[in-house]
């Protein structure tokens, strides 16, 4: 037996206080105020904030077929030492997650290295091409929990909106990769100013905000539910939040690195600072602070993004889109509250209750439960070293940040798989 004693546990919805937590044989067994066994292993979580495991609905393992980038186990290694006990790969490995047998392979691989939980994400179309729709009830039966194709949008709409109607059949929601390939062109950063000082193509806010208001259409004929994915701009989020507010059942995330950084930090062409959508303006930072803090986007992930050198350590032009995330995600969100722009609730809420919500898996803490659980030390201070990530790759911008606050236990379903509390 195990008792998390004397911290802050903070469950959305239905906790919020000094608790402690009993857990035997990997669920919880009580929740209340000073727990005493005699026969139980402490951890002193005195001063620390408990919550249930953190969700992330959005990441690349890059396995099957880049493994030399990032592979299922140390992915999971990197999600353990973010904090995070879920985490929801997206389809793009290669071959492409378009069948069951993929997705069978995946967990079966996940369920080897034995860490935190992975749920894939399959393939909207085959192959990713948008040309013809995957067998839906197949990749369900497998264990897929949505339907995406990202890293490519569905430029058909008729396509488009087929998929969402067959989505719906089986309860799951589309993760859409919003991007209109003719706008975008050869752009490789945001549209503006600092792009026309470097001489770099740029890319235009209505590239990705066309597409988020055509899927908003598709998703109000159809009835069916609609996840945007990686929001970055002010029109996007504007269009998320007129499609809520005329109920339509539209849901949206963001990562840390759009909430964080801006198109600056894309000088002396930096590729670590070269993603997709691009990293834009002040003001589309600003619109999507405001959306996080008013619910107008629910979730908050990392789309991890491994690239080796290889891909990053080339011409700005010719590098590849995408940064990790997992190992820093926690750090960056906690600035928010920081801010004033989210409480502590309002950021499990994004990072854990409501990923949860949209996928259908099971989160919060509760009697019976399994004790999937994260504790962060708000106060811990350190410099980011991305040579001692996890993760196979390093391409982050935010190697040599001082930052305040940190997971420092994760936790799946009693087993500890990140311990920087020492308790053992």
């Amino acid at each position: 037996m195990l008792i998390i004693s004397g911290g802050r546990v903070v469950d959305p919805g239905n906790l919020d206080g000094i608790t402690d937590i009993l857990i035997e044989d990997g669920k919880i067994i009580e929740i209340r105020p000073e727990i005493r066994n005699p026969k139980s292993e402490i951890i002193d979580a005195s001063g620390k904030i408990v919550t249930p495991g953190l969700i992330d609905m959005h990441v690349h393992f890059r396995e099957p077929g880049h493994e030399y980038k990032e592979t299922i186990e140390t992915g999971c290694m990197a999600a353990a030492h973010g904090g995070f006990t879920t985490v929801c790969t997206m389809p793009n490995t290669n071959p492409v997650n378009d069948t069951s047998q993929v997705t069978e392979y995946i967990l079966k691989r996940a369920a080897e290295v034995n860490s935190v939980r992975v749920r894939p994400v399959a393939a909207i179309s085959r192959g990713l091409e948008g040309k013809s729709l995957c067998e839906y009830g197949d990749l369900k039966a497998a264990g897929a929990v949505a339907f995406s194709d990202d890293g490519h949008p569905v430029e058909e709409s008729q396509l488009m909106r087929r998929a969402l109607e067959y989505a719906r059949g089986f309860g799951l929601p589309i993760i859409s990769h919003c991007e209109e390939l003719e706008l975008v062109s050869s752009g490789v950063m945001n549209e503006g100013e600092v792009a026309t000082r470097m001489g770099l193509a740029g890319i235009p806010n209505a590239a990705e905000s066309v597409m988020v208001m055509r899927d908003i259409a598709l998703c109000e004929l159809t009835g069916s539910r609609l996840h945007i994915a990686h929001v970055s701009t002010a029109e996007s989020v504007r269009a998320i939040r007129n499609a809520k507010k005329r109920g339509a059942p539209v849901t949206a995330e963001t990562a840390p690195h759009y909430f964080t950084l801006t198109e600056n930090a894309v000088e002396g062409y930096d590729t670590h600072a070269k993603m997709n959508p691009p990293l834009r303006s002040p003001e589309d930072r600003e619109a999507v602070l405001e959306g996080l803090a008013d619910g107008t986007l629910d979730v908050i992930v990392t789309d991890h993004a491994p690239h080796s050198s290889l891909e990053k350590e080339v011409e700005f032009d010719h590098a590849a889109n995408g940064i990790i995330g997992l190992e820093t995600s926690v750090s960056l969100s906690l600035k928010l509250i920081e801010k004033g722009v989210l409480t502590i609730t309002g950021l499990i809420e994004k990072m854990s209750a409501n990923p949860a919500r949209i996928l259908g898996l099971e989160s919060g803490l509760k009697v019976g439960g399994p004790a999937d659980i994260t504790i962060i030390d708000p106060d811990r201070e350190y410099v980011v070293n991305a040579d001692n990530f996890r993760s196979l790759s390093r391409n982050t911008p935010f190697d040599g940040w001082n930052m305040k606050g940190k997971a420092v236990l994760t936790m799946v379903e009693g087993r500890v798989v990140f311990d920087e509390l020492n308790i053992g």
